[in-house]
């Protein structure tokens, strides 16, 4: 006779930790669980989101992706850039051969691009800013020195950006040029673009030289105040870059573009916390590096460019088509987790017309596989192209482990040179052309980097079934495998066998009893420790706090349905009176009971241990019969009483097989679903 039985399993969760193979602190129970039978099997990485392996992203536990597992939605970032009315600036031909000098003539052509902050959202999500690069399930991607030169045409090769420090506007804006602004228009040693709008964005046709190059200045605080220097705060740029364009030819030799990269990291980085709800930064650098890179949210534009045009985020200029509608987080999200190395570009300007190139700009490429500091005054921000070779149409090795830094702020004393406190920094970037990675050669394999990859990485990030959904496929799962565990007859089993059958049943019975002890505990938590979390000076929204009402309703609904009924139930194996013993072959499923007395008091059932017949699920029923437990609990939640299906025959050890199929949250869907055969 042949039964079928249903079976989805691709990890479990014990106490406060996940089981499955190769989980460092579990290992014991995932072996008996993958291994001692030889057929019953985990995947671990089916629903596990990760890391298995912390040593690389250390930081888990502070990144949003451990919120939105959690079901901590914070929606869109808000994303500041500024672009809207840098066209509304006049300049004059000697102004814009200023700006040319200063190394800003590319970036001065790049019109304003919406943002898709959704898309922006779902990539800070992907980003780690332990190691600077987005975790796909592909593999590691970033934004590198070579993006940045490609894209908008900023020096990666020159002098570090870094200076002096200012706590007030006054005397620098009074010095550079020619006037300080109103009390109004500053905060700290910052000053408000509006007013640099204000009063430079027209120079004056018969304007004398001194006049001409503090309207130039102005205009390039304006612009990279907007763009790749954007703060959070909204409309407001650091004076402190001011001195930078005092001589407009020394101001061309500045590194910008690896400033506007280090930038670009930290905002990243300061983004992906789970605190946070802001960005800012170089947001157009960034979305278009995700058009060219990846075919996710890439818009198709209306007319394909017949040329190349440089910088190349000029291709995303004009008016663009396709569909808009439902492209919110989650939809982001979710077409990133589920990204196939078919969807990635990783070399897209191979195709690039060469000839639209600059010169400038092709003779300093090489250092885009620079492994070094980048330096944005107090933001310094490490540079690993070794990480995303494949990007450079290399192979990808396992790399070597990230040296953890610490990441230095600005003090808040002004008139402080930042050169003599970063002086490692900026030593590293002085060997910058010393530490050019090269390529590995035919001798790496790509596989041991995607098996390496798999256990250090975040592989999801949304679920891939609602939490509530989860649950109850997880209870069903546990459910199944009890039953079935617990009718496997230990007859002809050697020692072994019979300790890690033994094993297995006190593994998932253990499973089961602690979530439902963990949704108790959760019925008494004062909603002052279970409500919104401080966000500081950001609030993070969410949307589950519905959610979160329902299931402690419907625990006190369990809590008033026992209140009051007499329930006797023996603590402990050693003191059950065996009369209370039962079969389970026409029994209910005690696993999922979980009565509350009037006191309060959890009263998980009482599992059996080795010392009654393997082969019997035994539970204490006392004074309440079957059919009338049933009744009391499926008012409540289907989950916590569940009849098994009769069964006349005991499955051998040796016929069973565990295949691993998609998200199911009940046992009829299982039974329905999974080809799980159990032969007398």
């Amino acid at each position: 006779m042949r039964r079928k039985h249903s079976l989805t399993l691709s990890y479990i969760r014990i106490g406060s930790g996940w089981i499955g193979p190769n989980s460092p602190n579990c290992s014991s129970r995932c072996q008996i669980l993958c291994c001692s039978s030889g057929n019953i099997i985990m995947d671990v990485y089916t629903t596990n989101p990760g890391p298995i392996d912390a040593s690389v992203l250390y930081d888990q536990e502070k990144h949003v992706s451990s919120a939105v597992w959690e079901g901590q939605e914070r929606g869109a970032l808000r994303c500041h850039e500024h672009t809207s009315k840098l066209d509304q600036w006049m300049l004059t031909s000697k102004q814009i051969e200023l700006v040319e000098k200063s190394g800003f003539g590319y970036l001065r052509l790049i019109p304003a691009i919406s943002l898709d902050n959704p898309l922006i959202s779902a990539l800070v999500e992907r980003w780690r800013r332990e190691t600077n690069t987005f975790h796909l399930n592909v593999g590691e991607m970033t934004v590198t020195l070579e993006d940045v030169a490609y894209l908008v045409g900023l020096a990666i090769d020159g002098e570090p950006v870094i200076g002096v420090t200012y706590t007030t506007c006054d005397s620098v804006c009074e010095k550079f040029l020619g006037k300080a602004p109103e009390s109004g228009y500053t905060s700290g040693g910052m000053v408000k673009l509006s007013w640099l709008k204000e009063y430079f964005s027209q120079c004056p046709e018969d304007a004398s030289a001194e006049d001409v190059e503090r309207h130039t200045r102005a205009y390039l605080l304006y612009l990279v105040g907007s763009t790749i220097f954007s703060t959070t705060t909204g409309n407001k740029v650091p004076v402190m870059y001011l001195p930078l364009f005092e001589n407009f030819d020394q101001a061309g030799k500045y590194a910008w573009g690896a400033a506007a990269l280090s930038f670009l990291y930290r905002a990243l980085g300061n983004a992906s916390l789970k605190s946070q709800s802001t960005i800012s930064g170089g947001l157009t650098i960034l979305q278009c590096w995700s058009y060219y890179h990846l075919n996710v949210g890439r818009p198709r534009l209306t007319l394909d460019p017949l040329h190349d045009f440089f910088p190349l985020v000029l291709r995303w200029k004009g008016k663009q088509s396709g569909p808009t509608t439902n492209r919110d987080v989650t939809f982001y999200r979710k077409a990133l987790d589920s990204l196939k190395t078919t969807d990635v570009e990783w070399c897209p300007y191979r195709n690039v017309d060469n000839t639209v190139i600059p010169d400038e700009i092709k003779r300093t490429l090489i250092l885009g596989r620079s492994k070094t500091m980048l330096i944005c005054y107090d933001k310094a921000e490490r540079h690993l192209p070794d990480r995303c070779l494949r990007q450079y149409g290399m192979r990808q090795p396992i790399p070597r482990n990230v040296q953890r830094w610490e990441r230095k702020s600005r003090g808040v004393d002004g008139g402080v040179d930042l050169s003599g406190k970063m002086e490692s920094e900026l030593n590293e970037w002085m060997e910058r052309r010393l530490h050019i990675v090269q390529d590995g050669g035919d001798g790496v394999d790509d596989s041991e980097y995607i098996q390496w990859y798999l256990k250090i990485t975040r592989k999801f990030v949304g679920r891939p079934i609602p939490i509530s959904s989860e649950f109850q496929r997880m209870n069903a799962a546990l459910r199944d495998i009890a039953y079935i565990a617990d009718r496997i007859s230990t007859h002809g089993m050697d020692t072994e066998q019979i300790q890690s059958i033994s094993r297995i049943r006190s593994i998932v019975h253990e499973g089961l009893r602690d979530h439902i002890e963990e949704i108790a505990l959760a019925s008494t938590t004062p909603e002052n420790e279970s409500g919104k979390r401080g966000r500081g000076k950001e609030k993070v929204r969410r949307k589950n706090n519905m959610g979160k009402r329902k299931r402690k309703d419907d625990l006190e609904n369990f809590n008033a349905i026992c209140e009051g009924i007499p329930i006797h139930m023996s603590p402990t194996v050693n003191v059950i009176d065996n009369s209370h013993l039962c079969l389970t072959d026409n029994e209910v499923d005690q696993s999922q009971l979980c009565l509350t007395t009037s006191e309060g008091d959890v009263i998980p059932t009482q599992l059996c241990s080795n010392d009654v017949d393997e082969s019997q699920l035994c539970h204490v029923v006392s004074e309440i019969g079957d059919s009338q437990l049933c009744d009391m609990v499926n008012g409540v939640d289907s989950q916590f009483c569940d009849v098994v299906r009769e069964s006349d025959q005991k499955p051998s050890l040796d016929t069973i097989e565990v295949i691993t199929q998609s998200a199911l949250e009940t046992s009829e869907d299982i039974a329905q679903k999974n080809d799980f055969g159990v032969l007398a």
